[in-house]
């Protein structure tokens, strides 16, 4: 291998890989498909220089073959953020040969957007975390039909609450159905029924598979934070290392105002947008149990209302403020011992890749 130093862009595909690569001027060197095969990959990034840089944006299966690329070969690889880098292009035209060389000249200026390659108890998790939230989606939905076709027979039952035991018996059994609506009812109760034991199966798997993992023991001994908040926020965190700010841990977490000012005008237009939902859900309804709560938070809250804030607001307010304690206990922490380093691994660690945070 030459020592001159190449930069290299990868175009990901399922099938194949589009690689790009320029020397430090920006002359291209090559750009060429070849076979989705590491092997392939490494042997043409290195044949014209020295890699300096790899990239290739976040995709499916991009995290996978970039983590082996860098933990096998030693190749150093930055993953880079699809939106940021299509607005970027500054043209309509999209093709795998200028998707390949603008990420190889983005990552040559050092301006591309960077986003963090999870390891693979992080993404496994992630899988898992995510699995089990459209689960609870589906079931959501089931219940809504019910409650829609209940609706549309004006019918309540006078001894019990809605999906208690003696509830679902009455539909079951007593409610005064037709033929049809009866057969639906069934129907979506039996899938109810399939719904809560898959529930259950995969709420089983993600504690046998977090079993010993000291950031979520951790997290699992704060106030008002329960099984499915501690794993949401260690799936979709990951590391709290790679954030250097509580400001930037909440507005990674979409619990940061908005901000919309404009001259003059000093205004927030409510939370920002980006970020995962689920994250942002369990941590207001996490807002919600301490502001029920006699601590400093439910202070907090209660000291806004009575400013004359809406709730909402001081819901939101708790949030972002409990996220950035969150992130200055858990570098106290990393600073006394406790890593926040998965707690089992496939292979090796991928020491080579950046892991800058968006």
């Amino acid at each position: 291998m030459s020592s001159v130093p190449v930069f290299v862009g990868l175009d990901y595909h399922q099938d194949s890989i589009q690689v790009c690569i320029l020397d430090g001027q920006g002359k291209c060197l090559a750009n060429r498909r070849v076979p989705n095969d590491a092997v392939v990959v490494a042997d043409l990034a290195t044949r014209y220089g020295r890699p300096v840089r790899i990239a290739v944006e976040a995709c499916c299966g991009a995290a996978n073959f970039a983590q082996e690329l860098s933990a096998t070969y030693g190749l150093p690889i930055d993953l880079g953020h699809p939106g940021y880098v299509a607005r970027l292009k500054g043209s309509p035209d999209k093709t795998d040969l200028t998707d390949a060389q603008l990420l190889a000249d983005l990552v040559r200026v050092d301006y591309l957007p960077k986003v963090w390659l999870a390891p693979d108890f992080i993404r496994e998790l992630r899988r898992l975390t995510r699995h089990r939230q459209q689960l609870v989606c589906r079931r959501r939905d089931i219940k809504l039909r019910i409650r829609g076709l209940l609706r549309e027979n004006r019918l309540k039952c006078p001894f019990a609450n809605a999906w208690t035991k003696p509830w679902l018996a009455w539909l079951r059994d007593q409610a005064l159905l037709s033929e049809n609506d009866r057969w639906l009812a069934n129907e979506h109760l039996d899938e109810l029924e399939m719904l809560n034991k898959r529930i259950t199966a995969v709420e089983a798997r993600i504690d046998a598979f977090t079993a010993g993992d000291p950031v979520i023991a951790h997290l699992l001994g704060m106030q008002g934070v329960g099984r499915v908040t501690a794993v949401t926020l260690r799936a979709e965190v990951g590391d709290f290392q790679r954030f250097h700010t509580g400001k930037q841990l909440a507005r990674f977490c979409s619990v940061s105002p908005r901000n919309a000012s404009s001259g003059h005008r000093q205004a927030d237009a409510g939370l920002i947008k980006a970020g995962n939902p689920q994250l942002r859900a369990v941590l207001i309804e996490l807002a919600h149990r301490l502001m029920h709560s006699r601590n400093r938070w439910s202070k907090k809250g209660y000291a806004l209302l009575n400013r004359g804030k809406p709730k909402n607001v001081a819901v939101a307010a708790v949030a972002n403020r409990w996220v950035r304690w969150l992130h200055h206990e858990m570098h106290r922490l990393a600073a006394a011992g406790l890593t926040s380093a998965p707690a089992r691994q496939k292979g090796p660690a991928p020491s080579a890749v950046t892991i800058a945070s968006t």
